[in-house]
Parts: C-alpha cells; structure tokens; sequence
C-alpha cells in the first residue's frame, strides 16, 4: 500500500490555515481521523489479498490502453465507446476505485447479488438515491455514476496521490498531482508500482485474460512514466479545440469548488494555474510519443470522433494492433446512428475565465493548424455574425 507523507503533511499545513472555520474543521477532521483510518484499512486488506487469492501473483498486466489528453476533449467518450467492447478490456468503476483491495471489491459484489435477492434491491435503490443528490449539480458537464466507468487516477485518493484532491482543494500551485514525470525516480516508481498493482487486482476481480483500459486527463502528466512501467502499452490521445476545452474544464472546477465554498481569490488564483497547465497538457503527450515510436499510439480527433465513432473507433483498434469483433461492430453500428442526431453546444466563453484567444492560438499553433481548428472558429464567427 502506498501513501505519499510529504503530500500529506502539506495537505495539514493547507487546512491549518484555511480561514473559513467550517472547511477548516472539515478539512482537518478529514485528514487526522478519516483518512488514515481509511488508509490502514485499504493496507490490511491490500496485504490479505495475495493471501486470500493466491492467483492474484500469477495474473500479468499485457498491453493496457491509455487513453490520455485534455479533460473535455473526448476521452470519456472515447473510454467507454471502446470499454464497450466487454470481452477484450477491463476497466475500474467509480466505486471500485476508492475500494483498491481485490478484497473490498469482491465482498461489496457479494453484498450487492444479497441485496438484490433477497432484499428486492432496497439497498440499490438507497445508494441511487444518494447517486441523484452528490453528482446532479454536475453531471449536466460531466455525468457520474458509481456503476460508470471512470478515471484511474481516483485509485490513489487514499494514497494521498491523486488528483480528486485538487478538486477537494483549490491550492493548484501549492498541490501537485500533475507532472510525476519530473518526480525523483525513488517517488515516481514507488507510485507507479502501487498503480500496478492496483490495475492487477482489477484485472484478476474480471478476467485475468483481459486488457486494462485506463483514461485520465491527469496521466497526461506521466506518459513517460507509464512507458517505463508498462513497456508494452499502448496510447491514445484525442484532441479537441482548447477554445471548447480549457474554459469547459475550469467551469466543472469552478462549480465544485463553489459547491464547498471555497474564497473567490483562492478559486481564481487556482483556475489560473490551470489554465497555464493545459498547454502542457495538449503538447506533452506527444513530446513523450515521439521519443517512443516504438509504443503502439493512436492521435483521435475529436469532432471526427463525434461525427463517425465508428470510423475513428475501428482505425484506433488498427493502429493498437487489435481486431474488431462482429459484436463491437455492431455496436459501434448504433452509435454512428445516434451521432447523425447528436448537435455540439459550445457553452462556455473564454472571457469568462479572462482567457485571451490569441494567447491560446500562439501557444499551441502547431496543433491549431494540424487539426484545422482556425477555420472552425471562422465558420463559427460567420455564423454568428448571420
């Protein structure tokens, strides 16, 4: 089990000094009494686990998937288009993702084939209940279910490792669950040996036999260190117009750091932060990519994707190396007749964030020109202008 102390001792010093007196006692109760109490639990029971299931030590990672890039641009979409293809990929839901032991995750199955026999589903209906009042102010730009698939990166919230901590906390600056590639080597492959681990108890709970499917816009930040952790990975990275994306992306910030009432001046010093963070986040990936044409990848863009899912998803597989079953076939069949009814609504402004277009264009001029987003934002601009 792993814990990251010196992100721990900063998150106590930050919640020391909070000046709002009630997310001070939250936040500080959270972290003396919650947290470690939830941490020793998850590593007695991540201890028990190769006792418990001796085939967890012979069960192999082969050849996972990452999906990385941009929060926004797609890889959501594109995460479970492809975790669709059920007999091939293994993916983490959100509720086993704060359950890492393979222990948790099979007694919490067994409760649920209970609750669901003898008790009528009561249980469920409770737990959903609960679903509709924590992810409904949200899930207009983001929808999240415990039953959905959803970002790795959460797997390490009790390890003090990831990113769910910024959105806890708007101290982008100060916290740091980015740039893991610029980690000392001793840090980086102590986390990233924790996350394997992690990935092979899932593995082992659906199908030893199956490949890990992964999406997380923070992993943007690690592509070397997935590289080095996983030689025989493969990754995808969707791109979308950063116009769309970057105020996209603050704005979710921005409600969930308001819904806990954190101070204007710390939000918009925060948002900032991420802001400057997203150029990184778009031309990373592909600076590391480069230096490894060995890695199986595959570039997908977004509106393409929107447009035909089909076309995109089956080119993905073959530059991946994997077949196309008659059954992901037929499936990505449905979705292309739901994308010629799907319309893009593009909700959010750069001037909302004090975001200057030109700023955005000059930075990232390269992908601007390869993905033709300057003749979109033309089109849009005449359109309006009508």
């Amino acid at each position: 089990m792993y814990f990251d102390f010196p992100i721990y001792f900063q998150l106590l010093r930050l919640a020391r000094r909070e000046q709002n007196p009630r997310n001070r006692r939250k936040l500080l109760f959270r972290l003396l009494v919650t947290l470690p109490a939830i941490a020793t639990f998850h590593a007695i029971c991540f201890f028990l686990d190769p006792i418990l299931f001796p085939g967890l030590r012979r069960t192999q990672v082969r050849t996972p998937v990452f999906i990385v890039g941009h929060a926004r641009s797609g890889t959501t979409l594109l995460h479970r288009l492809m975790a669709e293809d059920a007999e091939r990929f293994s993916a983490f839901m959100y509720y086993e993702l704060f359950f890492p032991s393979l222990l948790q995750k099979k007694l919490i199955r067994f409760f649920a084939r209970v609750d669901r026999r003898f008790l009528g589903g009561a249980i469920e209906k409770r737990v959903k209940a609960w679903e509709d009042r924590k992810f409904g102010p949200t899930n207009h730009i983001h929808y999240q279910s415990l039953t959905v698939y959803e970002e790795d990166d959460f797997v390490l919230t009790y390890s003090c490792a990831s990113g769910y901590w910024i959105v806890l906390l708007p101290y982008m600056g100060e916290l740091d669950f980015y740039y893991v590639d610029q980690h000392s080597e001793r840090r980086r492959k102590k986390l990233m040996r924790f996350y394997e681990e992690c990935v092979r108890r899932q593995l082992y709970l659906n199908g030893p036999e199956k490949i890990h499917l992964s999406k997380n816009p923070t992993f943007a930040g690690r592509v070397e260190s997935l590289i080095e952790t996983f030689p025989d990975a493969r990754i995808v990275v969707p791109f979308r117009n950063p116009y769309e994306t970057i105020p996209s992306l603050l704005k979710l910030m921005k409600v969930a750091w308001g819904m806990r009432k954190w101070s204007d001046a710390e939000m918009q010093r925060s948002l900032r932060i991420l802001a400057d963070q997203s150029y990184h986040t778009y031309t990373y990936p592909l600076e590391v990519l480069a230096r490894h044409p060995e890695t199986p990848q595959a570039i997908v863009d977004y509106t393409e994707l929107v447009a035909e899912p089909k076309r995109v998803i089956e080119r993905v597989y073959a530059e991946l190396g994997f077949p196309v079953t008659p059954e992901l076939e037929r499936m990505l069949e449905a979705e292309q007749q739901k994308a010629k009814k799907h319309e893009t609504k593009h909700a959010y402004s750069l001037e909302e964030f004090g975001l200057r277009g030109d700023e955005i264009r000059t930075k990232l001029a390269d992908l601007f020109e390869r993905f033709g987003w300057d003749d979109v934002e033309t089109r849009r601009a005449a359109a309006k202008d009508a």
